[in-house]
């Protein structure tokens, strides 16, 4: 019986290492200011305008060497004071009824989800027209988000594979119709967005790496004279 029940709890594990070896690894470095600078841009110019980021505020944004005047300028759009969440102006219903579903809040997608789903997800949407919104997504199958990022990318088209008698070949993306961007230039800008959104779920957080580092120098260096002293106070004790 205990033998079952340990094989159960292997299923789930197999199928999520499963599905991990399927995703790219998202080439993002959390101390690269200016790329999630850059991040941040492509984020409010084409992700806010549905989703929210309300656990967010724009004066965060001085932690990576941006001056008010900066956000003000380049990345407020939605309000004129750089103490507010990022929020946006559709509601919530408004977006269900459009949508069939609203968009969630992505303050901590990054934490949800990891680097490398969001990296995949953002690059693996393709043409359908059997879908409402014309578009899928191999990473997400049947997402009801559009691809808002097409002009940018172009239109990949689905590819099907065969594979071995009675099964089902694999799956993979071809460039139908270019974007604007080149396809290394795309994932360049995905890989930026993926580092702001990674930032966004957790701002403080190579501050309290910096912290914790400086924490373990501090105990290292006082367990010196606290352990001498201990040798000292001791050594006439039998």
């Amino acid at each position: 019986m205990k033998a079952v029940c340990f094989l159960i709890l292997l299923v789930p594990l197999a199928t999520a290492a499963a599905n991990e070896e399927k995703l790219d690894h998202a080439p993002i470095d959390s101390r690269n200011a200016v790329s999630i600078q850059r991040g941040a841009q492509v984020f409010v110019n084409y992700c806010l305008s549905c989703h929210s980021a309300e656990a967010m505020r724009y004066n965060r944004l001085e932690e990576l060497g941006l001056t008010e005047q900066q956000i003000k300028d380049n990345l407020m759009f939605a309000t004129d004071k750089v103490g507010d969440a990022m929020t946006v102006a559709v509601r919530r219903g408004d977006a269900k009824t459009w949508f069939g579903a609203a968009p969630p809040d992505l303050s901590v997608i990054a934490r949800a989800r990891g680097a490398d789903w969001l990296y995949t997800y953002l690059r693996t949407f393709y043409r359908d027209d059997s879908r409402e919104t014309g578009w899928n997504n191999l990473t997400f199958p049947n997402v009801v988000m559009p691809h808002v990022l097409y002009e940018l990318q172009g239109q990949q088209v689905l590819k099907a594979h065969s594979g071995q008698e009675g099964q089902t070949g694999a799956q993979t993306l071809a460039l139908d119709t270019p974007g604007k961007l080149s396809p290394r230039d795309y994932d360049k800008l995905i890989a930026d967005l993926v580092n702001y959104l990674v930032f966004m779920s957790e701002p403080a957080r190579e501050t309290r790496i910096r912290m914790g580092y400086a924490v373990l120098i501090f105990l290292g260096v006082l367990f010196v004279p606290v352990y001498l002293l201990k040798k000292e106070y001791w050594k006439d004790v039998r």
